[in-house]
């Protein structure tokens, strides 16, 4: 009888991204839903997030609309949000596709790669607009067997950001 831990290597790629594919449709349902406190538990508690322009990422610089080192700060930003910052009511709509996974280290850790658009509704305005298109380049781990962020750079290609980028990315 064949051993059944041990998977081809192109099932087991194909399960994890599969796996991936799903933790960004449960990340983008939280954003979408504005449920930030529930978007902060995607990440390890020792990641980096950020939303930066393409320009300033391919310049290595490291300027960008959000810079969150460590669960904490991500959960400081959410906090902020929810309780202290003003801004008019919104929807948003994100859509990932063109997902790539690479193979896992040693470590188990692996990355990944995924474009992202976002859309957003003004509730006072009759139409959606795009609000960021960009990429996801993420770093993710296992933390008590379940996929979490220890890095996601959002890179996003649009020139401007036409509203305060309120909901994070």
């Amino acid at each position: 009888m064949p051993d059944t831990l041990t998977l081809d290597p192109r099932l087991s790629a194909l399960l994890l991204r599969a796996e991936v594919d799903a933790f960004n449709t449960a990340y983008c349902a939280a954003l979408d839903a504005q449920k930030l406190m529930e978007w902060t538990e995607f990440f390890t508690e020792d990641a980096f997030y950020s939303v930066i322009s393409r320009e300033n990422f391919d310049s290595g610089l490291p300027v960008g609309l959000i810079h969150c080192e460590g669960r904490a700060m991500v959960k400081d930003r959410a906090f902020a949000l929810l309780k202290t910052a003003m801004f008019g009511p919104r929807y948003l709509r994100h859509m990932v596709s063109n997902l790539a996974v690479e193979a896992p280290r040693a470590d188990g850790s692996f990355e990944a790669r995924a474009n992202y658009i976002v859309f957003e509704v003004l509730t006072d305005r009759p139409d959606a607009r795009i609000l960021q298109v960009g990429s996801f380049l993420d770093v993710f781990r296992r933390v008590d067997g379940a996929l979490k962020l220890a890095s996601r750079r959002c890179v996003y290609d649009t020139l401007l950001v036409p509203t305060a980028l309120c909901i994070p990315v």
